[in-house]
């Protein structure tokens, strides 16, 4: 399985994510490392490129409100740690932000190739932008892939990362257009007798379209009170737009 990941990045959903050892802005990691954590690993195609630019600086203002979520942030590209270096400089000499993930130096490729961060018939070399969500177990949760002309909306990785969060500790899933602290939907009875309850309780609570489709209000799964969590993702997405 190392082998055919290395050389076709065939990573997919629900596989643990391929380790790696690497050399960043902050120091060598490896993906152990980030056990226990959920991390977003995501790439750009080069430093000091306009695009890329303004998501180093949109994810960084969004760092803490991952880490709320009790998760990590970790960029990758390949171009060297002293391009890097220079780069998150000269944002921080113009923004006054210092970037606070770090950054993944991977000037042969071969962390982007065993992901599949290239797409040879876009670039030989330069990666595209990709978004792993990988939980809190080393598995690989969510892939997004956005062609280098188009930023990403880091409101959105982080409304995906909650959705799995809550879908998680609520064994249930998240409908269209979910937003944090709306209904989530709950499995589907498995036998009749769960059916008919199931469409008492619809008829009673009219929370459902019918025995297939209803929904329920989901439990916060971090420690804070919903109160609290609702204005930390309000006061996030008024700064992070």
């Amino acid at each position: 399985m190392d082998y055919e990941v290395m050389m076709n990045g065939n990573v997919r959903i629900g596989m643990y994510a391929p380790d790696f050892e690497a050399q960043t802005t902050m120091g060598d990691i490896c993906l152990n490392d980030y056990k226990g954590r959920w991390l977003v690993l995501f790439s750009h195609p080069g430093d000091f490129t306009p695009v890329c630019t303004t998501e180093i600086i949109a994810f960084s203002k969004a760092n803490t409100y991952f880490k709320e979520r009790n998760a990590e942030l970790l960029g990758l590209s390949v171009d060297s740690n002293a391009s890097h270096l220079a780069w998150l400089y000269d944002i921080y000499c113009r923004t006054g932000i210092k970037v606070p993930f770090p950054i993944i130096a991977d000037r042969n490729g071969t962390i982007a190739r065993k992901y599949g961060m290239i797409s040879n018939d876009v670039s030989n070399t330069e990666t595209v932008r990709n978004v792993f969500i990988i939980d809190d177990k080393g598995i690989v949760r969510a892939i997004l892939v956005y062609p280098m002309n188009v930023g990403r909306c880091i409101p959105e990785i982080l409304r995906l990362l909650q959705a799995l969060q809550i879908a998680d500790c609520n064994k249930g899933a998240t409908p269209a257009n979910w937003c944090p602290y709306e209904p989530m939907i709950v499995p589907m009875p498995q036998t009749f007798q769960g059916l008919e309850e199931r469409m008492n309780e619809i008829n009673k609570n009219r929370n459902g379209f019918n025995w297939y489709l209803s929904f329920k209000q989901p439990e916060e799964c971090c420690n804070r009170s919903i109160e609290e969590t609702k204005a930390k993702e309000i006061e996030a997405k008024q700064e992070i737009k």
